[in-house]
């Protein structure tokens, strides 16, 4: 293989995403723990989060973010598949390599998984571009796939969700010119995390958004003393968002610790302006761990008009933890490769369900034995959870 002797931009070619079969609304949450819907709709900035059906988990929404994308592509150029999940589903195996089965992919690439909290699927964005500048002619599927799920009853359970995003990276990209500088940060706290022998987080929301604030404003001094962008050069901030008002809290601080980095607005209308159009699929769906700050830049280019030829920042976070602050530029033409209307009826198409079915899909997802178990066909996507035998998952195509 020639050694790549030229500079060509790398970034993403194709963003596609999935959510589940169900979603629970927060004025139902609101109603079954007795509090004003209000504290959840503009408290958090939610407004329902989706639930996964029995038959439906990381690797099932994965494959059905991923099969738009190699239906518009095809497979034979790609070379990587780095899949990105807290909540993986096997202490060996990579999720990938069941995606890869249930996709067909070619034997003649290379499947790992990646975890830190929320972060890693940015970790793996950068891993693929940096693959791709050695070889410009292979593709990278980058799968970030996560169910968030606390314990009834706590602070954290209007804060769930599930979604999957799945990014195609190449050289040349039709969407999303990735900048080659970065900022990082990383620091041993213990924010929230989850020991093996659980099936739910443990999680200390106030540590958490201070640990969150703290590592974005060093994540960007970091990227601006490496020659990075000001602040006021960016069209938008594409935020992780636990909950979509996190990431308003998050942007105050950076605004206010950015010194040297120049001024940006900081009133209510430049809040939104920086950040609104990327809260759309957030508030809908809820957390989704590693996928959400790639839900987020959906959001965005599907909610804004005006973005070829301009940075975008994007803030990855992940509890524990691990911060990135780094930019891209809007290619022009974008908006002939996005999803808008089948990202849109993604949310749209989720089943509303009541509290007490939500409860029981809380319990019967735990899987915590080890029974053999055929499970009840529920969900209407192209992929599901089928049995466990043998402590085997069995996946199954359902188009």
């Amino acid at each position: 293989m020639t050694p790549n002797t030229t500079e060509r931009p790398i970034g993403i070619e194709d963003l596609s995403l999935s959510t589940t079969h169900y979603r629970l609304d927060q004025d139902v949450l609101a109603s079954h723990l007795g509090v004003d819907a209000a504290k959840l709709h503009t408290g958090l900035g939610q407004d329902a989060f989706s639930v996964p059906a029995a038959d439906e988990d990381i690797v099932t929404m994965a494959a059905t973010a991923a099969q738009p994308i190699i239906a518009r592509h095809g497979q034979e150029r790609i070379r990587t598949i780095l899949f990105a999940t807290e909540t993986g589903v096997d202490q060996s195996k990579a999720a990938g390599l069941y995606l890869h089965g249930l996709l067909g992919l070619p034997a003649t690439c290379r499947v790992v998984e990646l975890k830190q909290a929320c972060y890693s699927a940015t970790a793996a964005l950068q891993f693929a571009t940096a693959l791709i500048a050695r070889d410009p002619e292979q593709q990278i599927l980058v799968l970030a796939s996560d169910i968030a799920k606390y314990q009834l009853g706590s602070d954290g359970e209007p804060t769930q969700g599930a979604a999957a995003a799945a990014m195609l990276l190449t050289a040349d990209p039709a969407i999303l010119r990735i900048e080659p500088c970065s900022g990082v940060y990383s620091e041993d706290v213990s924010d929230f995390w989850r020991p093996n022998y659980r099936t739910e987080a443990v999680v200390d929301g106030k540590l958490s958004i201070d640990a969150y604030k703290r590592a974005t404003q060093h994540a960007f001094a970091d990227y601006h003393r490496r020659g990075g962008r000001d602040l006021d050069q960016f069209a938008a901030f594409c935020y992780h968002q636990p909950f979509t008002k996190m990431a308003y809290k998050a942007h105050r601080h950076l605004l206010k610790h950015a010194g040297a980095a120049g001024p940006a607005g900081d009133s209510a209308a430049d809040l939104d302006a920086a950040l609104a159009a990327t809260t759309h699929y957030n508030r809908a769906i809820g957390n989704s761990y590693t996928a959400s700050a790639y839900v987020a830049l959906a959001s965005l280019l599907d909610h804004r008009k005006d973005l070829a030829d301009q940075p975008v920042a994007i803030i990855s976070y992940g509890s524990g933890a691990v911060a990135e602050f780094f930019g891209g530029t809007v290619v022009p033409g974008y908006r002939d490769h996005l999803r808008t209307t089948v990202n849109a009826h993604a949310i749209a198409r989720r089943h509303p369900i009541d509290y007490e079915h939500y409860q029981r899909l809380h319990h019967e997802s735990d899987l915590t034995d080890d029974a053999d178990r055929k499970i009840e066909e529920q969900t209407t996507a192209p992929y599901r959870l089928a049995a466990i035998a043998d402590h085997q998952r069995i996946y199954e195509a359902t188009i």
